[in-house]
């Protein structure tokens, strides 16, 4: 019989889901209640994002890295789920997008990135391999940066060029990949060589769920007072961002099926190809020029559908794709 966490720390992983949303709950009260906080918790986005993603890049020893890279059948189905299906399904819906340019920026944003933190957390919770997740997240951050840009040229065509410029994108993947990952390999470096190092390298990585609450908090509460008239349009997105789950969980089933995974590998390649990457590329739509703010809050809305679509992923996925699949 399992027991109750009784560790502050553990209580929260325990009830991360429960604490995740109650994070955009708060901040969704803190934008409404104080506008004019708005801007300042917006300098705060990319110093708690990274302190989250060097806390996820801790958890990927560089050994277990280079490891994951032999995992080829894995790493085929997560690289065509994401950059070949995903793509192929945003193409679908993408003539039925509101006309405005900058939600249907925003919508692109974050859709053609497959998500690198909390995707490890819910998969996990349904039984997926989230360790295979995990050692693959720095060559799915690495691909999606270096498709990006592609992808926008080939859904907005020459206009994109007027209104995107290369500067954020180069930043935010330097700022929020290249220096946590550096850093987290020096610790775990450290660590395996210092005992001080070894409770430096724990201790970080109990703040996962608090990174990953605060981190929700400040980014909902920051777009919140950004709404004002576009709601309607905002709003009008939503049911997108559902349809795509829906069609996601069984379009990574059968990636995973032919690519003949085990149950939990099967798992998490439907949790890669269903969660985007909403929080890493927020910053790159608030580089956007102020015509296109609104891109901003259309990626923060998939981000509050998409985490009430996890709580319905981990109960669900283990039902889609069952244990006895692991037999062969």
């Amino acid at each position: 019989m399992s027991q109750e966490p009784s560790g502050l720390v553990e209580r929260m992983e325990h009830h991360q889901i429960a604490v995740y949303l109650g994070a955009m709950a708060a901040g969704a009260l803190v934008g409404w209640a104080a506008p004019a906080a708005g801007p300042g918790l917006e300098h705060a986005i990319n110093p708690v994002l990274g302190a989250l993603l060097f806390v996820t890049f801790l958890q990927v020893p560089a050994a277990e890295l280079v490891r994951s890279l032999r995992d080829g059948r894995f790493l085929a189905a997560a690289l065509v789920v994401n950059f070949v299906v995903v793509p192929l399904v945003v193409a679908a819906m993408f003539v039925f997008l509101p006309a405005d340019q900058a939600v249907r920026i925003g919508v692109l944003l974050v859709l053609l990135c497959p998500c690198v933190d909390y995707v490890i957390v819910f998969s996990g919770l349904a039984g997926g391999s989230s360790r295979r997740l995990l050692a693959s997240t720095p060559l799915l951050l690495v691909v999606q940066m270096l498709l990006l840009p592609g992808f926008l040229y080939l859904f907005m065509g020459s206009e994109l060029a007027d209104i995107v410029e290369i500067g954020p994108f180069v930043e935010a993947f330097v700022v929020l990949i290249v220096i946590p990952l550096a850093l987290a390999w020096a610790l775990q470096a450290w660590a395996g060589r210092r005992p001080v190092g070894q409770k430096v390298s724990g201790a970080a990585t109990t703040t996962m769920v608090p990174l990953m609450a605060a981190t929700l908090l400040v980014v909902v509460a920051s777009q919140v007072p950004k709404l004002g008239d576009s709601l309607t349009d905002v709003a009008a997105v939503i049911p997108f961002y559902v349809a795509f789950l829906i069609v996601m969980s069984f379009a990574g089933k059968t990636v995973a099926h032919l690519f003949r995974l085990d149950a939990p590998a099967s798992r998490a390649i439907v949790f890669t190809g269903a969660t985007r990457n909403s929080l890493v590329v927020l910053p790159l739509a608030l580089a956007l020029p102020d015509g296109l703010s609104v891109a901003a809050v259309v990626v923060v809305t998939q981000t509050l559908v998409e985490v009430l679509g996890m709580v319905a992923y981990v109960r669900l996925v283990p039902s889609l794709v069952p244990a006895v699949t692991a037999a062969a």
